[in-house]
């Protein structure tokens, strides 16, 4: 499959080009500079041909400010990678120094390339692009990432470099593995650590990622989607624009995954805004590992790490049936055992029991347990089937479904855990009227 990166200097238009070629907002875009950091990976379809479709931060070589430099940094990594290379301008602004200093990268790299001048709305716009030819990067072609013009043409051009491949073969998806957390927990070294590179940009400072990154990986033979996802903020903190869509992406990263490692701060504890994290995860159906990271930093003076768990669970009786792991994604401590866990959980969310499994447990727990009763009347569960996975869904038929007590409800989900190892994936336990 081709890999195509867009590229170019800051508030260009790459990211809005981005969308608009997927089809999709899977990219935040603002109108200040210096949104995009990391490289931003989404698969695109034209005309029954899908490539890989590669968004980028602005290239602003040698600026002096570190974020700046990581970014341009994971840009000319991105150059290396790609078949063919999208170099994006600004009709409105004109050639600059930086987008001179692009192209002659770009000439000097001898990779397959074309010249994007975007932001030219109308027929009557392209005179204003015609400076660009000053770059020796040949004819451009005009477009406007906002409102869909050429995007088309453009597509089919992009096909036209690519060389030509057998029809893409359909698989089952692997599994989705996020990251999530709170700012600056983290997450991005995590996923550097599982790379053993610095793929994503990672920095002292809080908010460094923006965009929810997809990365397919491996782990003895099990391909798996791994997510480095923009921290969650309360929604009080949530003050610019970028930081509203960040956690958007975040959220809707949550929304499509099958496991969530939420990134807690060892040094500073399990917060609220932690267990919120979890809750929701868990609330969604989704398998959930609680990873404590920079353990590494905690004096371990009485500080075991199963007396630490034993109290992160006491305080929140919610994360009783979830894994607690103890790592330092800076010096990889662990850092793998964590992903072995969410693969594991994964394939648990997915099993499916048969029928006939269910209500041998459900014979054995009428014949050795007293049946619940509400306002003096007793009723029993009469028979179980498991309607659909991910997250495992247990449908019992009884008399009565309404009368259910709460209790009862917590109790069978206690045994059907004990019977079924369910360790760390939610289950949805529902009645019907037989």
């Amino acid at each position: 499959m081709g890999v195509v990166a867009i590229v170019g200097r800051p508030n260009v238009g790459k990211s809005t080009l981005f969308n608009r070629l997927i089809g999709e907002r899977k990219a935040v875009v603002d109108d200040f500079p210096g949104v995009t950091r990391d490289r931003n990976y989404a698969q695109c379809t034209w005309n029954g041909r899908t490539f890989t479709l590669v968004d980028t931060g602005g290239y602003v070589p040698n600026s002096g400010e570190m974020i700046t430099d990581l970014v341009s940094r994971q840009v000319e990594l991105v150059l290396g990678e790609a078949d063919l290379l999208l170099f994006v301008v600004d009709a409105q602004t004109g050639p600059t120094d930086y987008d001179a200093i692009m192209a002659r990268k770009i000439r000097d790299l001898g990779a397959p390339y074309r010249l994007i001048v975007n932001k030219v709305d109308k027929d009557e716009n392209e005179a204003d692009g015609t400076a660009f030819y000053g770059l020796a990067l040949g004819d451009p072609l005009y477009v406007s990432a906002i409102n869909g013009r050429q995007s088309g043409d453009l597509l089919d051009e992009i096909l036209t470099c690519l060389p030509e491949e057998a029809g893409d073969a359909r698989e089952e998806l692997p599994p989705r593995i996020a990251v999530l957390g709170r700012p600056n927990m983290g997450k991005s070294t995590f996923v550097n650590r599982l790379l053993g590179r610095e793929r994503v940009v990672v920095s002292e400072i809080p908010g460094t990622t923006r965009d929810a990154i997809d990365l397919s990986m491996e782990r003895s033979g099990r391909p798996f989607i791994l997510v480095d996802t923009a921290g969650l903020r309360r929604r009080t903190r949530v003050k610019e624009q970028v930081d509203f869509y960040s956690s958007l992406r975040t959220v809707e990263s949550l929304e499509r995954c099958d496991v969530a490692i939420v990134l807690v701060d060892a040094v500073e504890g399990c917060t609220v805004q932690d267990v919120k994290i979890s809750e929701r995860a868990v609330a969604l159906g989704k398998g959930l590992i609680v990873g404590i990271n920079k353990w590494d930093l905690v004096e371990k003076d009485g500080h075991t790490a199963d007396k630490t768990a034993q109290q992160i669970r006491s305080r929140f009786v919610h994360l009783e049936n979830y894994p607690i792991v103890f790592l330092s994604a800076l010096t990889g401590q662990r850092a793998w055992r964590v992903i072995d866990m969410a693969l594991d959980v994964a394939q648990k969310r997915r099993h499916r029991i048969s029928t006939g499994d269910l209500n041998d447990f459900l014979t054995h727990l009428n014949a050795t347990t007293a049946p619940p009763t509400k306002n003096g009347r007793v009723f029993r569960m009469s028979f179980c089937v498991m309607p659909r996975s991910a997250p495992p869904t247990i449908l019992f038929f009884t008399g009565r479904p309404k009368d259910v007590p709460v209790h009862y409800r917590r109790f069978l989900e206690r045994r059907l855990r004990q019977a079924f190892d369910f360790f760390g994936t939610p289950i949805r336990i529902l009645f019907k009227k037989k």
